[in-house]
């Protein structure tokens, strides 16, 4: 599955690498683009496994930057 999310408060594109960075070796994760001038994620994970990933990147983006908000739809 691949979705795209909106992040909040992505304050620097060196934040968004280390995300993209984290999230890509999380298990289950496909592949994972974060993009600092757009604000978003695009994240493709295993259909099986893509809500827990999704729970499991938002950690990861937290650790990173602690203000940054992941926005599900």
């Amino acid at each position: 599955m691949k979705k795209s999310f909106k992040l909040e408060d992505l304050d620097c594109a060196n934040c968004a690498a280390k995300m993209e960075e984290a999230i890509s070796k999380l298990p289950g994760v496909n592949r994972c683009s974060v993009n600092f001038m757009a604000q978003k994620m695009i994240l493709e994970a295993d259909d099986d496994k893509f809500d827990e990933v999704v729970n499991l990147a938002e950690k990861k983006i937290r650790e990173v930057e602690p203000d940054c908000r992941l926005i599900r739809k």
